[in-house]
């Protein structure tokens, strides 16, 4: 296959690659092709750029459809039955009918045909995860009793033979891998850091990141978290990552803005033998202001004592005058 029809096929292939729908072996084929062509990434961008466009077009449907679109589908099917006995009846046209009339009308515009693509394919792709699925008989059948997780219920009820139809939406889930240096896993590795829900992923995360804190993004990463992450843990996670940069400015900044903010004494505790550590007998005055106000309203007795062996060792008060 020469360049040109490979770059056709990949094309052709760019809309279910985008919704995550080819075979493994088929994304990784388009994959490989995007890392060399120009062109097609940029086919690519102009398609994520569709897509977001469909998605910002978000129509909520009245929740009385779904029912009276399966009520209807249901009747059609066990009046199929009967399509041997009786002549059909003739029936109005539908909207389905007439959405795909609009587009045979236009069969002469050229440019049409790639929209009403795109429109078929849209409303395909919603098909596809919002309905259920049919069996021959008719009845709905189940969308993968194994797997469940990620499935939220969408609708229950009744079916006919006593049997219970439920409705889900599901969440795909991919797997990326790649070592830390990958900008990819990188960038996956900052988002789970900051906006993971899980504080066990989050944790998990920033001891990843750790033995790459030499970068200042990676370091960014990490002061955030130890700023402003809810859970005590990852935030003691996060201090222990910037351990060996203690005398980087931003490093300080956040460990004194910590040391009298954070709510966890072993937080607390850590940023006091972290804003001193290799200081010796060298005062630091502005550090001496911050423990001296830790002194004041510190009610932990170890971080007080971690606050009056470190002033003690400087000759400075434990409190302020």
């Amino acid at each position: 296959m020469n360049q040109p029809e490979i770059c056709a096929d990949v094309r052709n292939q760019l809309a279910l690659f985008v919704y995550g729908e080819l075979s493994f072996d088929e994304e990784e084929t388009v994959e490989v092709h995007l890392s060399s062509c120009q062109e097609c990434r940029t086919a690519l961008g102009r398609q994520q750029e569709l897509h977001a466009a469909f998605d910002r077009l978000e129509v909520e449907p009245p929740p009385s459809l779904l029912r009276e679109c399966r009520v209807t589908l249901r009747s059609a099917l066990e009046n199929a039955s009967l399509a041997g006995q009786q002549a059909p009846v003739a029936k109005p046209a539908s909207w389905w009918s007439e959405f795909l009339a609009s587009f045979s009308d236009f069969g002469h515009l050229t440019w049409t045909k790639p929209a009403g693509a795109m429109a078929l394919l849209a409303i395909g792709f919603a098909a596809a995860r919002f309905a259920p699925m049919i069996t021959t008989a008719g009845n709905a059948g189940l969308m993968g009793v194994a797997d469940t997780t990620g499935a939220h219920v969408r609708n229950v009820e009744m079916a006919p033979g006593g049997r219970i139809q439920i409705v889900v939406d599901e969440t795909r889930q991919k797997v990326i891998s790649g070592g830390v240096g990958d900008r990819q896993v990188l960038a996956m590795l900052f988002s789970a850091a900051r906006e993971s829900a899980d504080p066990g992923v989050r944790a998990e995360t920033v001891e990843l990141l750790t033995p790459q804190a030499g970068s200042s993004e990676v370091r960014d990463v990490l002061i955030a978290a130890l700023k402003h992450d809810q859970n005590a843990g990852v935030r003691l996670k996060a201090i222990g990552g910037l351990k060996l940069f203690a005398n980087d400015p931003a490093v300080r900044k956040a460990l004194s803005e910590v040391l009298l903010s954070d709510a966890n004494p072993g937080v607390r505790s850590q940023a006091i033998d972290l804003l001193t550590q290799g200081l010796g007998p060298s005062m630091d005055k502005d550090l001496v202001g911050a423990l001296q106000e830790l002194m004041r309203r510190e009610s932990n007795p170890y971080v007080r004592e971690r606050c009056q062996t470190v002033l003690a060792s400087w000759n400075a008060s434990p409190e302020i005058y």
